[in-house]
């Protein structure tokens, strides 16, 4: 006679029974996060048009994107510097016409001339040789800033910056016929000194 066991699992199939007898089987219910870990998670943002991601460097940062091109006003900038340089070299050739008018004046008068007169014409030969000295190296620095915008540096940013500080002070003495040196002056520093003059003096180099 065979003997029976009390059924030790209340919820499974009675004994001798198939697995699944009088139970339908349940369909394997999807798993929200889809086949593996972490699917079906929202992922990160994905970072805007113009917009660095997140551990990736912005615009002028060491490794950061290349500006699209030199900025307009940088372009203008550079302009500028090529006007004031031209101007500069018209107000080189007058000066040294100048000199040379002195100092032929003073040869001439030097017999007949007082103390006085010779003192006047020496300063206005010193002040002439002097401004022909500045004049010189202000279009030097201008054309060497203006040639230098497209592979220069922070560098070159400071140096036009000084060179429209310096040219701007300058023009102040020689008012009104140093307006247009003051405009542009200002212009260039402006210009420069804007965000994208910045960013662009800043950009990665390869």
């Amino acid at each position: 006679m065979p003997v029976s066991y009390p059924n030790q699992n209340p919820y499974g199939p009675p004994p001798g029974q198939q697995p699944g007898y009088g139970y339908p089987q349940q369909p394997p219910q999807p798993s929200p996060y889809g086949p593996y870990p972490g699917a079906g998670m929202p992922g990160p943002a994905m970072p805007g048009p113009g917009m660095p991601g997140p551990g990736m460097p912005g615009p002028g940062m060491p490794g950061g994107p290349v500006p699209n091109g030199m900025p307009g006003g940088v372009k203008a900038a550079r302009v500028m510097l090529f006007v004031l340089a031209g101007l500069n070299l018209i107000g080189l050739v007058l000066a040294v016409m100048g000199l040379g008018s002195l100092s032929k004046a003073s040869k001439n008068a030097s017999e007949y001339a007082t103390s006085d007169s010779m003192t006047a014409l020496n300063v206005g030969k010193g002040f002439l040789i002097f401004a022909i000295v500045l004049i010189v190296a202000l279009t030097v620095l201008a054309i060497t800033c203006a040639t230098q915008f497209g592979k220069g540096g922070t560098g070159v940013r400071v140096a036009t910056i000084v060179f429209g500080v310096i040219n701007t002070l300058v023009s102040f003495f020689a008012f009104p016929v140093g307006l247009v040196h003051t405009v542009l002056g200002i212009m260039i520093i402006v210009m420069v000194s804007k965000d994208d003059g910045e960013m662009w003096f800043k950009r990665p180099r390869y």
